[in-house]
């Protein structure tokens, strides 16, 4: 995420073809409560070949959209401040219960629901040294080896993962894999840090992950484990600002 109070996500689309398009950007000044959202020309790509329209939320492509206020379509994304649960919930996703920040929540999340084709993913930033660092829970550990599970319920915080690259995933092709260190595959990366994150590979290989939380077996398996991924980007390389990211208008 990026520091200060002005913090930046993107809304992306999963067509009927399971295909994920970026469709929208959020930025927020959380601190002068402003919230802007816009299509980017990834929409118009995923209406092109996928048959993407305008939420109803926001009708048109061409507006940029202003509010004082977090946007509903974001805001019902995270469960409810008045849940029980609520202050273990921000636990799980190493966020203080006491100073809570709602886009932050939505950025490790990703602010899935079962009721549509929608997810939230945070703009990875370049620092002035070149390094970024990213965090994101665990993916696909269902879909492993089914050794991983006990495996996987031995992390601890802090354990060092390893990164690799699958070239025959059977749903994306190319992905990025997790493992221990004694070479047991654990998921995957999200889909969403793919392609950046084999930029960064071709020009500084080195990547290292950790484990920031395992949380409890009683935690949803798509929050058991928060990993943090870090590491240098190619000189002149900004990950996230492709045609597929910029503003319609």
């Amino acid at each position: 995420m990026q520091s200060g109070s002005v913090k930046t996500l993107f809304l992306a689309w999963q067509a009927p073809s399971r295909v994920w398009f970026p469709v929208g950007r959020l930025v927020a000044d959380q601190a002068n409560h402003s919230y802007q959202f816009d299509y980017i020309q990834g929409a118009l790509k995923a209406q092109l070949e996928a048959g993407f329209e305008p939420l109803l939320a926001f009708p048109d492509f061409d507006q940029h959209y202003c509010a004082s206020e977090l946007f509903p379509l974001f805001k019902n994304r995270i469960i409810s401040s008045g849940r029980k649960d609520f202050a273990d919930y921000l636990r799980s996703l190493d966020i203080d219960p006491e100073n809570p920040d709602l886009m932050e929540v939505l950025a490790v999340t990703g602010g899935e629901r079962q009721t549509d084709n929608f997810e939230v993913f945070p703009k990875v930033n370049r620092q002035a040294d070149g390094s970024f660092k990213c965090r994101f829970f665990l993916h696909g550990l269902r879909h492993v080896n089914p050794l991983a599970i006990p495996r996987a319920q031995e992390l601890t915080d802090g354990e060092s993962l390893q990164v690799s690259v699958e070239v025959n995933n059977p749903v994306t092709r190319i992905a990025v894999l997790l493992h221990t260190r004694d070479y047991m595959t654990l998921g995957w990366t999200p889909r969403y840090l793919v392609t950046d994150l084999l930029e960064a590979m071709s020009g500084a290989p080195v990547l290292n992950a950790c484990v920031v939380k395992a949380n409890p077996p009683s935690t949803p398996i798509n929050r058991r484990y928060l990993i943090e991924l870090d590491g240098h980007l190619p000189a002149g390389f900004d990950p996230m600002s492709g045609q597929d990211y910029q503003p319609i208008h």
